[in-house]
C-alpha cells in the first residue's frame, strides 16, 4: 500500500475568508518568489478549486465539489513534468447520512483505485461533531469530542481510543481599559501528558492579537512560555506589524499594502520588512 499521512479532523470548507479575501471574488492569483497560488470560488464564497504551481511542469490542483451546504468530494490531482500520477493523486469522496442524527462517511482512495482510509464523523441533534472514527488496514481508531461548559468557559476535548491527545479551552477577557476579547488555550497531550500548550487573544473583530506558545515542565509540572507573537492591525483590519519574542531576542516584522480600490477593498501586493519579501495577487470578481 503507498505510504500517506492523513490525520483525523473535522471537515473543514474554505471560503474567501480564509485566503484574506473580501467582497464577492471569483478568481485569485498569488505571485510570490516560490511559485504561485490559484484559487477559484463559487459565488457564495466556497472555494472550488486551488492550484499550486512549483514550476510551469509541476503543479497540484484540487477540486472542492459540494451537494448543498455540505462538501461531497474533494479530489487532490498531481502533476509532475506536466504528466498526470495518478498512484499519488488522492480522491475524498463523503456521504451524508441524515435520516437520524447527521452522519458523514469520508472515504480516501488513489486515483489508481487504491482504498486508504475510511472517516465516520458522528454529530449530535444540535450537528454538533461528537466522533471521528478512523478505518485503514492497521485497524480502526475512535476519537470522541466532548464539550463540556463552566463559569463562561467551555472546554472541546479530543479523546483518541480512550486517552486525552487535545483540549481547546474558550472563555473571555473583560478588563476596564481594553474591550472584550477572547482567549483560548489549546493544550496537547501525548501519552495521556501535557506536552505543548498555545494561549490565542482574539479581538471583537476576530483577529488574532497576541499568541504564548508553552512547553510542559515536566519537573515543575507546569507550563512554561517559550515564545510570544503580538500582531497589529490597520484600520482595515489588515495586519501591519508582528513582533516575536523568543528568549532574549525580539524579532519584528512590519506589512505594506497596496488595495485594488483605493485604500480598501482588497489588497495586491503585500511587502514584509525588513526582509523585503513580498507577495501580488490578480483578483477578479463576479459579476
Amino acid at each position: 500500500m503507498t505510504s500517506f499521512t492523513i490525520e483525523a479532523q473535522e471537515i473543514r470548507i474554505f471560503t474567501v475568508k480564509d485566503f484574506d479575501l473580501k467582497d464577492s471574488v471569483q478568481t485569485c492569483l498569488v505571485n510570490t518568489k516560490y511559485g504561485k497560488e490559484e484559487y477559484e470560488f463559487l459565488k457564495d464564497g466556497r472555494l472550488s478549486k486551488s492550484v499550486t504551481r512549483h514550476s510551469d511542469a509541476d503543479y497540484n490542483i484540487t477540486y472542492y465539489k459540494y451537494d448543498g451546504k455540505f462538501l461531497k468530494e474533494k479530489r487532490f490531482e498531481n502533476y509532475r513534468e506536466n504528466n498526470f500520477d495518478p498512484s499519488t493523486s488522492i480522491a475524498n469522496i463523503y456521504t451524508i447520512d441524515s435520516t437520524a442524527t447527521l452522519k458523514i462517511t469520508e472515504k480516501i482512495l488513489t486515483y489508481s483505485k487504491e482504498f486508504l482510509e475510511q472517516y465516520e464523523y458522528m454529530y449530535s441533534k444540535e450537528n454538533v461533531l461528537e466522533k471521528i472514527t478512523r478505518t485503514n488496514d492497521t485497524g480502526i481508531d475512535i476519537t470522541t469530542i466532548s464539550n463540556t461548559s463552566f463559569k463562561g468557559e467551555n472546554t472541546k476535548t479530543y479523546n483518541l481510543n480512550g486517552e486525552i491527545i487535545k483540549s481547546i479551552r474558550t472563555s473571555k477577557i473583560k478588563n476596564k481599559n481594553t474591550p472584550e476579547q477572547k482567549l483560548v488555550l489549546t493544550k496537547t497531550f501525548l501519552n495521556g501528558e501535557a506536552i505543548s500548550a498555545e494561549e490565542d487573544k482574539i479581538n471583537q473583530k476576530d483577529k488574532i492579537v497576541s499568541k504564548t506558545k508553552f512547553l510542559f515542565n515536566t519537573d515543575k509540572k507546569e507550563f512554561e512560555p517559550q515564545e510570544v507573537i503580538l500582531y497589529d492591525y490597520n484600520e482595515n483590519d489588515m495586519l501591519i506589524k508582528t513582533e516575536e519574542k523568543l528568549e532574549d531576542s525580539v524579532t519584528i516584522k512590519e506589512y505594506l499594502y497596496q488595495y485594488d480600490d483605493g485604500n480598501s477593498g482588497n489588497w495586491i501586493k503585500q511587502i514584509i520588512t525588513p526582509d523585503n519579501s513580498y507577495k501580488t495577487r490578480a483578483i477578479t470578481y463576479f459579476e
